[in-house]
């Protein structure tokens, strides 16, 4: 294959996948992430808080989640309701051709939406380094999409994945209470360091908890692949 032939068939292949994986209704999740961000950026306002990249980073979290959270949750069943999850199968090594360059895809766009969201809270909230910022969310949203892609393969129900995937978020946000400030904090806010903390140690901190939550995502993300390998629990 050429390259000119590899430009004009990978935009045909991502279009494809994006419209298999948010079942035809991608702009509908995009407008209502960027209703939620609005919805915060006017309440930070209205509220007259505190506004600093601390804020900004904290309201684009639930975006975030939301755009990751149905792809990852009902991939696998909208690929059984298409009825191509058989023919997914067929391919070798299905799980990681398919869905790895399907995650891929997912976390580039949900990257790419976050700056554009970062840009309009620079003109209308605060100034911020818009890329560093949505990347230093994208070490979350890894995290739950991986997590709730491995839950997807064990439960094979969309629906029971979500509810599942929802209970751990209420957990693991009880959970926070009692490791705030530490690597183990899932929504640790880098930008919000405590008055008491040397920036050294806070600084370490943060790159313990990137790690993490790295490390733990790369878990999940191999444990889902694995789970795929079972062709007889899902067809």
């Amino acid at each position: 294959m050429t390259l000119k032939q590899l430009f004009s068939v990978v935009p045909a292949l991502m279009r494809y996948n994006m419209k298999v994986i948010f079942a035809g209704k991608f702009f509908w999740y995009v407008l209502a992430a960027f209703g939620f961000y609005a919805f915060f950026m006017f309440n930070l306002a209205w509220q007259e808080m505190e506004i600093n990249e601390g804020a900004i980073f904290s309201i684009l979290y639930f975006p975030g989640f939301l755009l990751v959270f149905y792809p990852a949750v009902f991939g696998i069943q909208n690929d059984e309701d298409t009825r191509i999850l058989e023919i997914l199968f067929g391919v070798p090594n299905y799980r990681y051709k398919v869905w790895g360059v399907r995650l891929l895809m997912i976390y580039l766009i949900v990257y790419v939406i976050l700056v554009l969201f970062a840009f309009v809270g620079t003109y209308l909230l605060y100034p911020v380094d818009e890329f560093e910022m949505a990347a230093q969310v994208m070490f979350p949203v890894f995290f739950f999409g991986n997590l709730a892609f491995m839950l997807s393969t064990i439960l094979r129900s969309g629906n029971g994945t979500a509810v599942v995937v929802i209970i751990i978020g209420i957990l693991l946000m009880i959970f926070t209470e009692f490791v705030s400030e530490t690597f183990w904090d899932i929504f640790i806010n880098p930008y919000d360091m405590p008055r008491d903390m040397h920036p050294f140690i806070w600084e370490s901190t943060i790159l313990k908890s990137r790690i993490f939550l790295t490390v733990a995502g790369c878990v999940w993300l191999m444990i889902g692949s694995l789970n795929l390998q079972k062709r007889e629990k899902f067809v």
